[in-house]
């Protein structure tokens, strides 16, 4: 199933908010890779955990600032409120 553009978003900006809570800051390493655990638990077939889902954040947060004018007022609000350094 092919991911819109929002879906991306989402899942990066979830990818930041794990990273953030954990580490306390979203100075993330242009080459670092978050993996995200499924949302809610959800566990597979025969109650096999599903597997992590791969998100490039080092790539993302580089990529929002370099590209911070063309962020939307909410996109911009969303990394603010992770405390983004611009």
């Amino acid at each position: 199933m092919k991911r819109t553009q929002e879906d991306k978003w989402a899942l990066n900006l979830r990818a930041a908010h794990q990273y953030h809570a954990r580490e306390g800051h979203l100075n993330v390493p242009r080459k670092h890779v978050e993996h995200l655990k499924p949302e809610g638990g959800a566990t597979g077939r025969q109650g096999e955990a599903e597997e992590l889902t791969t998100v490039k954040l080092g790539t993302f947060v580089d990529n929002s600032r370099r590209r911070a004018d063309k962020l939307t007022e909410q996109r911009r609000a969303d990394l603010d409120a992770l405390g983004m350094r611009w």
